[in-house]
């Protein structure tokens, strides 16, 4: 009959298009969460953060909460353009091996091979604020906003209102700075959004915004140059 097959086609077509909207509004699968966190970058900035940022800083410009404690100024990594198997050698080794401060440690008895070479990656990107930014966001931020950050985060299913599209955000990064800093519930937003000022740093808060500003696919609100401390 005509109208029976007329009736099972746009049943079809219906099923289609619930399927493909549903789809579009899937969350992030476990596999795409693990291998976004499972970046040799984001291994080396949990290796770094334990053991080097006390002396060499968060930008890796030697500008740290032990920078006093030295008289001399060898402690920038920024300005050392050397090939990764010379900082594999003063992180084996120490910095007396290669004629550097005898307070930089042999590290080869404390961390892993595995360590060591996540390490080194994260040393290929602790100048850039964006890298860096990267590492914190795929850290601290994918569960919600998303591996994309187009707030499909595995516990997105969890709120109403759902996470943030940061793809599509119309804040400059002035307020993102401040919602990051001091929560969702002080800006008059979700109440889950966490006060990350409590447990980031302000330069992490600032590369974050920085990442954020790599991942928009519509213009870029009008901001003040994000300017670090």
């Amino acid at each position: 009959m005509p109208g029976k097959s007329l009736f099972i086609g746009i049943l079809s077509v219906l099923a289609m298009v619930m399927v493909s909207m549903e789809l579009s509004f899937a969350a992030d699968s476990r596999s795409a969460v693990k291998k976004a966190r499972n970046m040799p970058e984001i291994r080396g900035a949990i290796v770094y953060k334990a053991y080097c940022v006390l002396c060499h800083g968060e930008r890796g410009d030697g500008q740290a909460r032990a920078t006093k404690l030295y008289e001399e100024r060898g402690l920038s990594l920024a300005l050392t353009p050397h090939p990764r198997d010379y900082h594999e050698k003063v992180i084996r080794e120490g910095g007396t091996k290669v004629g550097l401060s005898e307070f930089m440690p042999a590290w080869r008895d404390e961390l892993s091979d595995q360590q060591i070479e996540d390490l080194l990656y994260y040393l290929d990107v602790v100048r850039d604020p964006v890298a860096r930014g990267e590492v914190v966001f795929k850290t601290n931020c994918v569960l919600c906003h998303g591996v994309k950050g187009d707030g499909k985060g595995r516990a997105s299913v969890l709120y109403n209102p759902p996470p943030a599209d940061l793809t599509r955000s119309d804040k400059n990064d002035q307020y993102k700075i401040m919602i990051i800093t001091l929560g969702g519930a002080t800006m008059g937003r979700s109440e889950v959004m966490p006060v990350w000022g409590e447990q980031i740093s302000a330069q992490e808060i600032r590369d974050v915004v920085a990442y954020l500003k790599t991942i928009l696919v519509v213009p870029a609100p009008e901001s003040l140059p994000i300017v670090d401390e």
